[in-house]
Parts: C-alpha cells; structure tokens; sequence
C-alpha cells in the first residue's frame, strides 16, 4: 500500500460554523474536539477572547499543538464526555459550544494510528493513544458473533456479510495490521464496489468501539444545556448517519418540548458538507446542526 505525507487538516464546515454560531466580542468558547485548532482559530479570531476559551482533545498530539498555539486558553486533554462533566460540576458555562465529531486529517494520514486502511499501519485506532483497547485486541478478545454484531450495530453492515467478515478476521492469523484486515474483508467481499471499499464499513465499526463514540455523543448532548449560557449556541458535526441520528433526535426532542425545552434548533435541516464545502473532500459525509439555549424572559417569571 501507498505511504503518503501527512496533509493539513482543513475543518469542516468552517464558513458555516462560524455563520450559525456567530461568534461575538468576548464571547466564551468551548470546543469540544478541539484537534487541531481549525475551528477554534477562526471562532477566537472573531471573540478576540482566547482567555475566555476550553479547547479539549484526547489525542496527546493535538494537545501539544493546541498548547503551543492557544498559550491564553485552557487546554484539556480528555475525552469530550468527560470535559463536558467536569465543566458542568465546576459550573462553568460558555456563550458557543462546538463538537466536531470527525477523525482529523492528522489521525487519518498517520499510518501509525490505523485509522485508514489505505496505508499500512497497526491495527490501532485509538483517539487517545493511553487507552489499552486497539482494533486488534478488540477483535481477538470478541467472538465470531460478537465481532458480528458489533460490525453490523456500529457499521451497518448487512448481517450476513457481517457473520462472514467476523469469522475472516477472526480466522488465524488474526491481522495485526490495515492492510492484513482490509485484504481478508475484500477477499470474501461478494459486493462489487466503486465508490465504497468493503472495508469501509467495518473500519468504521471498530473504530467506534474502540473509542466508545456513540455513548459519548449520547451523553454529551445531554450536558449541553448546562454549559450553555441563555442565548449561546451550539453546534455539532457528525460524520455518519449514526451520530447524527443522536443529534438529530436529541435537538427534536428539545423542539417537541414545549414550555420544558431547553434548547431552539437553528438549522431545521442540517448543513452538509457536499452541499456547503465541496472543495473540502472530507467534508463530503460532514452535517452540521445548531441550537441555541432558550433565553427566559424574567419579568414573566
């Protein structure tokens, strides 16, 4: 398999981020996935507030870049769930909130991390390299089924071409690295593909797993309310339909709420990428949708 150099990691959405978040003078920030600064440059540029700004990541790498760059905010290396907990016990609560839910260009070029199975690399996969579970030891302590299952829940892949995937991976020997497992998934493929690697899918799965993604959305949507300030904003940036069918049904419920909501949806339909960043292509899957925190009239109370 091709190694290539690293590219520059473009964010996604960027243009329409900081349309729909509007971000003002002296504005406090947090940005939840922080990476590698994207985002965050563009919305402290327009605050001019870097003191007022939390900026987390898991990933040490990006920390050590966030930390060089952004030296008047706070940096925290965590995951996003657990920043969003503790910033709610110590009561803090902030004008604009930003989650971009993607793998950052930096991850996906770097063989070494395993996310992509278009370079060789371990099988890997970890966000936070401190974590003990890789791709690797996910699949060699599941069983068949449960190999199965997660493949299908998580990648939504049919049931059957998942069973058949799982015992190919499970088959000794187990693969160490991308290009061992994406060659056994292609091997007993019986899909024909253009646009879409038969690997896709299950690369997507275990990466999930790995790194716990859909509970940490679930969980963290429920907090964005208390971090909010009346009037902030917010907005997520999903990558798949599975996250964004969290986000989706979280900020519907909020709409369906009545007098009890919390939150306002902004963007009725999401902002994608293919439609709002077609020069970007990692931005083609991305879907952004916002709200913003109720504002309560006080002399009504």
């Amino acid at each position: 398999m091709k190694q290539t150099p690293q590219q520059p990691h473009i964010p996604v959405l960027l243009e329409q981020a900081v349309l729909f978040l509007a971000p003002q003078k002296g504005d406090s920030y947090l940005d939840l996935t922080a990476g590698y600064g994207g985002h965050a440059r563009a919305v402290i540029a327009s605050t001019g507030a870097p003191e007022n700004a939390v900026l987390v990541d898991r990933d040490k790498n990006a920390i050590e870049i966030l930390s060089a760059e952004f030296s008047s905010s706070q940096i925290l290396k965590s995951d996003f769930l657990g920043a969003a907990g503790k910033l709610v016990e110590e009561g803090k609560k902030f004008d604009i909130i930003l989650a971009d839910l993607g793998v950052s260009s930096p991850q996906l070029d770097n063989p070494e991390r395993g996310f992509s199975f278009q370079y060789t690399g371990p099988l890997d996969m970890r966000m936070d390299v401190s974590q003990d579970l890789t791709a690797e030891q996910l699949i060699r302590k599941s069983s068949e089924k449960e190999l199965a299952d997660i493949i299908v829940r998580y990648g939504e892949e049919k049931p059957k071409a998942a069973m058949r995937i799982a015992k190919a991976l499970k088959q000794e020997p187990i693969p160490t690295n991308t290009k061992q497992a994406q060659e056994k998934i292609a091997a007993i493929s019986s899909q024909k593909y253009h646009k879409i690697h038969p690997a896709t899918r299950t690369f997507q799965a275990l990466r999930i797993a790995v790194n716990d993604e859909l509970t940490q959305v679930e969980e963290m949507l429920k907090l964005l309310p208390k971090l909010l300030d009346e009037g902030g904003r917010v907005g997520i940036i999903s990558f798949h339909s599975l996250e964004d069918r969290l986000v989706k049904n979280y900020f519907k419920e909020q709409a369906e709420a009545g007098y009890e909501a919390e939150l306002q949806v902004i963007t009725k339909k999401p902002l994608s990428g293919d439609n709002h960043d077609k020069h970007n292509p990692r931005a083609r899957s991305g879907k952004l949708r916002v709200a913003s925190k109720i504002k309560i009239n006080r002399k009504e109370i």
